[in-house]
């Protein structure tokens, strides 16, 4: 007799999508920042830093938390299709691309904004994004574009086989009697 969850189907729908968002945004969050930290610490071994200064791994979470917002963000724009005529690496890869320029779209408004925050005029801030450095973007697109494509895959494969099967095929089946 569970009157309260009968009740309201939509609530308990809701917090289930928002606790749903939330596993998404964490586990993104999480395999963002080990690239992030292994890039950060990459960037401090070839400078030469001794010691080398952990705050940068903490920058390096709080800007794979912001960059995972905006993946799922440009998700929420421009959702993931796969066709499965042509399979998932020629369904993705022009989202692959879309979604590498909506984050950078974000950067740069965040780095506008940040500029703001400093004192600086937005329009200043948003040429500096990058040391206003074509090859700079360039390099960081592809480094982006490289992190992002796995985690891609990783959806199209969920959005085909589901999400419990990849589960189970990764991380092994939860019922012994399912092997």
């Amino acid at each position: 007799m569970n009157t309260a969850s009968n009740a309201n189907p939509a609530k308990s729908t809701f917090k289930e999508k928002l606790i749903d968002e939330a596993k998404k945004a964490l586990a993104l969050t999480l395999y963002l920042g080990t690239w992030f930290c292994a890039l950060a610490f990459l960037a401090a071994t070839l400078l030469d830093e001794r010691p080398i200064p952990l705050s940068m791994f903490g920058f390096a979470l709080i800007k794979a938390g912001i960059t995972a917002k905006f993946l799922l963000i440009g998700q929420a724009i421009y959702p993931i299709k796969v066709d499965k005529t042509h399979g998932i690496v020629k369904s993705l890869f022009v989202e692959s691309l879309i979604y590498i320029v909506i984050v950078l779209g974000l950067n740069y408004l965040e780095a506008g904004i940040d500029g703001v925050i400093h004192g600086k005029h937005f329009l200043e801030s948003l040429e500096s994004f990058g040391q206003s450095n074509p090859l700079r973007l360039a390099a960081l697109s592809i480094v982006y574009w490289l992190i992002i494509w796995p985690y891609l895959m990783l959806a199209g494969m969920q959005l085909i086989m589901g999400q419990d099967h990849i589960l189970s095929l990764f991380f092994g089946s939860k019922n012994s009697s399912d092997n």
